[in-house]
Parts: structure tokens; sequence; C-alpha cells
């Protein structure tokens, strides 16, 4: 590729530019977000075709340990960066990202934040293109680094009805004034304007219909249009691009031949972009008739370089019978004969969580790409979202004690899994003790923080998982990982939720929240009187009495597979045995809800009093603070349907009209050793419904929740109080 090809990306004059850099900039505490979870506290890090550079200063501030260096093949960027922005740990260097622009294994991570695109775009449209810039760029990464695209993603081929409004503007194709419906047929002449045969076919379908006409087309061409729809200021400059290039598949199949251990690849679907540009702006629907998910806005794929001796992937293989890891149990209600099907993990999980500060800076080592087949069972390729299930995880610690105490238990897991002696341990101590998921698994997590002398690698890692690697450990910035669960780039819950408890139970800044903004307004008519939490006591009860396994309704399946390891070729490296628990009738997927409301502009969030087996079999007592939470059928499979469940059980159990509704934050998995289970949390704004439900909630206000955050023993409730309270500001140290 020439760097003239590339010119033809320039901007033109001051505006032009300015125009440009404000829309990159828009996005950018999302770009850096989505890194947080896959960079390292040190090492060299390139920012691939770095536009405004702003994101790149963004990643030097954030990672002072860090050496940042921004490429672009724009001579006039690259200098506008160099004079905008300055950092002892930034440089900006001319370079076309397409080839090898540094010596091997320079990089501990590199990034491409939406310019991939543009390699396919000014190379004639050749997908082959994004292929080759890759490899280019996997020679760069040095083994343990990751490689980090944030792009557009191709739908599957198809044909679908496209929706517009005809009445948003004039009649016409001045790209700045005409409909939406007329700039698409505008579109459809001129799109990848650099070709010999610019434009599509399309069928407009019928004559306006209350403002809106129909247009069949192709579901790529579609997306396509919508993603753009509203940039029209550089009309000239868009109908050139060609945004997407790979499907999903594609993408994941791409990184695996390249010997890239997939830690992330799911759509991206930006709220604000949702709320103002898609929803209510154009509509999907098949052939048929039957209405589509809106398109994401965005996509992120994040690979790890692994070396030839250790996989990239599990397949599920066959089932076979259980050797015992797991134990079923049943219980049943003592007033209401209803059973309830647990699986217990032997002994008591303990999760340590080392730290260090420097500076302003708190750093959590935690294990990253630890083997954890069970998320790539086949009963996990069920996401509402399309994320793809992966096997590979960062995580904490995770050690089982047994008859040791439990300062022996974390020394000896420390040893192991970190090669850190008793001399490096400064301090340690119990945090709390929460179920993570106990509507179905008998677990309780114990936590442990460990204040150690400072450390950012640790590569000396015991490995017992039976596969190719038991991950490696590295130190991340604690508020960065906050960050990265807000935007879905971190799925193991326990992490998360041990990072907000030390900086709380430190009064240390937890950063800004960067997920969907929450904005409460206050109730309108009744309201409910708030009760103080401390004020809110669990009556002690036993409500449940252990009944054979005969008597069960078979709620649940203990099954074991066996996992076959491979590498990027496929051949396969390991093969080992794993005991699951999934749901027999229902999904895989869990919603669960902050369920919130303002009283004399106070959030308040309401609290569901139930009776689990699992809270008895710990504590002695069923009785449990809960938040709203259920398994979705495996006939609710897309977010809007997922969406509609929820406003029915609010209103049916517990006499609630939801008036607003907000993802809150990533999915996550609450225990990735036993279950695929995911979960997915939202916030809701309710008011009180004509009916009253079964099932009345306690409110009480949010910040008294995170304060006595201990009483909390639900790990589902955890998560979305500790998240909302970060959303609207009423948390302790933000």
């Amino acid at each position: 590729m020439t760097t003239n090809e590339y010119q033809e990306q320039d901007r033109g004059d001051d505006d032009a530019y300015e125009r440009y850099l404000r829309g990159m900039n828009q996005s950018m505490r999302q770009k850096v977000a989505l890194t947080a979870a896959h960079l390292l506290g040190q090492g060299k890090v390139a920012d691939m075709g770095m536009g405004s550079g702003a994101g790149t200063l963004a990643l030097a501030a954030l990672y002072p340990q860090m050496d940042v260096v921004g490429i672009d093949i724009n001579p006039e960027m690259v200098e506008r960066a160099r004079v905008a922005h300055r950092l002892p740990n930034l440089t900006f260097e001319v370079g076309d990202i397409a080839e090898q622009v540094f010596e091997p294994e320079t990089f501990e991570a590199i990034f491409n934040s939406s310019v991939l695109h543009h390699v396919t775009t000014f190379n004639g449209y050749n997908y082959a293109e994004a292929r080759r810039a890759l490899e280019n760029q996997a020679v760069q990464l040095a083994v343990g680094g990751s490689l980090i695209v944030r792009d557009f993603v191709a739908p599957e081929d198809r044909e679908v009805v496209l929706s517009l409004p005809a009445n948003d503007g004039e009649p016409g194709d001045d790209p700045v004034t005409c409909s939406t419906a007329c700039l698409f047929e505008r579109f459809a002449k001129e799109f990848r304007s650099l070709s010999d045969e610019p434009g599509f076919e399309y069928q407009a379908l019928d004559e306006n219909q209350d403002g809106w006409q129909r247009f069949r087309v192709a579901a790529r061409r579609a997306v396509e249009f919508v993603l753009r729809k509203d940039y029209r200021a550089d009309w000239k400059r868009e109908v050139q691009e060609e945004y997407t290039y790979w499907t999903q598949k594609e993408f994941e199949s791409a990184f695996a031949t390249l010997g890239l251990r997939l830690l992330a690849s799911f759509p991206i679907h930006n709220p604000w972009i949702v709320r103002n540009r898609l929803r209510g702006r154009c509509a999907f629907a098949t052939l048929d008739g039957q209405a589509l998910e809106l398109p994401p806005t965005n996509y992120l794929i994040v690979g790890e370089k692994v070396p030839d001796n250790e996989g990239v992937r599990f397949v599920a293989g066959e089932e076979v019978e259980p050797g015992g890891f797991l134990q079923r149990h049943c219980f049943q209600h003592v007033e209401t004969g209803e059973t309830r099907d647990l699986v217990r993990r032997p002994g008591t999980t303990v999760d340590v969580l080392p730290f260090f500060t420097q500076g302003n800076a708190v750093f959590v080592l935690a294990r990253k790409g630890h083997p954890r087949p069970v998320l790539q069972s086949a009963a996990a390729h069920e996401a509402i979202d399309d994320g793809a299930p992966v096997g590979y995880v960062t995580e904490p610690i995770v050690a089982h004690q047994t008859d040791l105490p439990l300062g022996l238990t974390v020394e000896q897991a420390l040893q192991d899994a970190a090669a850190i002696d008793g001399g490096g341990i400064r301090a340690m101590a119990e945090a709390g003790r929460y179920y993570p998921s106990p509507g179905g698994l008998m677990e309780e997590v114990r936590a442990v923080h460990v204040e150690i002398e400072p450390r950012f690698v640790e590569d000396r890692v015991t490995n017992r998982s039976g596969f190719s690697t038991g991950g490696s450990m590295r130190a991340i910035d604690a508020r960065q990982l906050l960050r990265a669960a807000q935007v879905g780039a971190l799925p193991d819950a326990r992490l998360e939720v041990n990072v907000y408890e030390l900086l709380l139970s430190r009064q240390w800044d937890v950063g800004p929240w960067i997920g969907a903004q929450i904005a409460l307004a206050e109730d309108v008519g009744p309201s409910p009187d708030p009760e103080r939490f401390a004020d809110c006591k669990l009556t002690s009860r036993r409500s449940f009495r252990e009944v054979p396994l005969a008597e069960s309704n078979g709620f649940l399946r203990h099954v074991a597979r066996i996992f076959r390891e491979q590498n990027g070729a496929g051949d396969v490296l390991a093969e080992q045995e794993r005991e699951l628990v999934i749901p027999s009738g229902l999904s895989c997927n869990t919603v669960c809800c902050a369920v919130l409301r303002q009283h004399k502009g106070q959030a308040l969030i309401g609290l569901d009093e139930d009776d689990l087996p699992a809270a008895q079999c710990f504590g002695g007592s069923s009785a449990l603070w809960v938040a709203p939470a259920w398994r979705l059928p495996k006939s609710c499979s897309t977010r809007s349907e997922a969406s509609a469940w929820i406003d029915a059980r609010l209103t049916e159990e517990h006499g609630l009209t939801v008036l607003e509704r907000w993802e809150l934050g990533g999915r996550y998995h609450p225990s990735a050793a036993v279950t695929p289970e995911m979960v997915y949390p939202f916030a809701v704004r309710v008011r009180e419904a004509e009916s009253p439900g079964s099932r009345q909630l306690r409110w009480v206000p949010l910040a008294d929740v995170v304060a006595g955050l201990h009483r909390v023993q639900d790990g589902h409730l955890r998560i979305v109080a500790l998240r909302a309270a970060h959303a609207l500001g009423v948390m302790t140290g933000s």
C-alpha cells in the first residue's frame, strides 16, 4: 500500500479536520475502556491509525509506566498530534499500519480502533488486506501480548426489509437536507465510489406509508447505510469508505489461524447512538415481516499471542458420566412443596486479590488467560447479545480451602499462582462473603485482599489445569478493570466485585462510570417511604428440607463433557473432562435488575426478600436479600425479547411498571468453573402498577446498600447495586 492511496483520507481544511477529530473524540472513553482488561501496567503499546491522537494520549496518561506510540500514515495528522499531545511516555510516528513498521515482538499490545476498514477501502475494497495487516501486526506483537480490534462487523448474508423515515427532510438528494429515505436512494447509487462500479441494487417495496419507506436490500448494505446516515457533512468521504468487511465468525477464524487466543469477541451497541440515531429512526425485518434487532454500532475482538505449544480454543466433545467432583442435591420447600435443585462444589472457594499502589494508581494482580473450557460448552452458544463464549478469562487467584487455615491457604495460593512467598506479603485482610449464583449453586465465596510488593508480570505460575497453560499473572489497573466491565470486556464478575470492595474499603476513588448514562426522575404520584438498609432485618427461618434426588423436578442437569484444546491449526493439544451444571428446560441466560426510583432526590433500590436453599445451607437461615432475577426461556433469544421479559415479570410479580431501562454494564459469568451461565444486568426505573404483584419490594437508599455491602450475600445483587451506585454517583469515594 502506498502513502498516496491513503492521502485520499485527508480531510482538507482545518474545519473539516476539526469535525473529524470531534467525532473521534466522542467515543474516546469507550475506546480506552475496551482495552483495559487486556493491557499490562508496563511495556509498549501501539495505537494503530490513531487519528487525532486523543485516544493515544488517554492511554499514555492512564498508563504512565507504559510507552505508548500512535501510528498513522497521514503526516499532517501525526504532526498535529505531536503539537497537541505531549507526555514523557508518548510518541507519534508516521507509518503504514498494514506493513511491519517495527521489529518483531516490539509491543505488549496493539490496538486498532475503527481503522482496518480504511485498509480494505483504500486497497480496492479488498478484504484480504485486513488479514495481511493483522499478520504483520501479529509479528510485531510479543508473546503474551494482546491484539485488539474495535471496528465494524458485517452481518451474515441475507436480505432484509429496511424501513426509513421519508418525512424527516426534503425531497431530492441533497445529503444535508433530504429525508433519510431519499438519502438511502442516493447512497445506493454511489456507495464504494472509489470502485469502477459503485452502488448496489435494492427494491422499493411500497409507497410512503405513515411517513416510512420500505426497501428490500442485502443486510450488509442496509447496515452500511444506517451506520453512516447521520454523517452528512462529509458525505463525499463517507460514500468512499466501506465500513464492514468480515462477519464475527470470519474475525474469530482469522484470529485463531494467526495463533491468537480469543479473549473477547462481541458486538457493541453504543447506548447513545442506539437511543439518538437508530431506535425509532430505522427498522429491520425479515422478508416475511418479522422484526429484527438493530445492528451493532461497533465490534470488539481481542486475541492473545501464544506460543506454538499453547492452545487458542476449546471444542466441547461428547458427554460422559460425571466423576463426582460436583454433588447434586434436592431441597423441598416445607410449605409449598416446591423442589429446588442445587449443585455443590467441594471445599470453600477463596478469591485472592493481591494489590499494590504506585502514586495514585492501584494495581491488582490477576490471572490472565486462565482456561475455563466450561464457558465454551455447547450450552454457552445462546448469548442474547451475540457475544462469543471465550475459554480463557482474566480472573482473581482462586483457591479452595480444605484443612488449612485461611491465612495459610492464601499464602500457598500466592506461592503457586504468582511465585509470591511470605516475604512479599505486606498485609492481608478478609473481605466479603457471598453466593455467586445462589439459585442453582451451593457455593460460598470468601474474598481475601493481600497487599504485596509491586510486581507487574509473573509467568512462573503453576499449571494444574491439565491444559497447555494455566495462564499468567498480570498487574492491571484496578479502575480500568471496572471500566472494562462497564463496556463488556471483563466477563469474570468476581474480579470486578473484589476490586469494588478493595477500593471502597480504603475509601479510594472508583473512577468515572462510562457505561450507559442513567438518569432518574423524581417519582410522580404515590411513592414509597424508604427504609434504612440497616433497619431491614431478615427473619431467621428454615424454609427447606433436603429430600432424595428422585423427588427433583429436574430443573438442573449435572453433566460431564470432554473438552479438547486446539491450537490455531486445529491440532488437539490436550483433552480433559470437566463437570458442569446447566438448566434442563431453560437457557443459560439470566437477567438481573437494579430496580430504581427517586424519592426526594434520593436514589432508591428495590430489594426482594427471598428464601433460597443455598443460603440455608451456609448460614442456617433461608432468608436472603436478592435482586429480581430470572432465567430466560430458550425462546427468549434477543435483547429485545429479554427486555420485554423483564417488563412483564416486574409487573406480574412485583406490581411495577417499567418507565425506562438501561443495560447496566456488560454481561458476566458468576462461576466460570462450573456453569456457562451468563448474566445480563439491567437498571430499570419504575412506578407502581395498577395492580399489586405477588411479591412486594422493600425500598432502601442505594447508597445504604453499598455502605452495608457486607450484608449483601446474593452475588447478583452485589453486582447490580455496585454498578448502579457507580453510574449514579452515590458510591463512597466516587
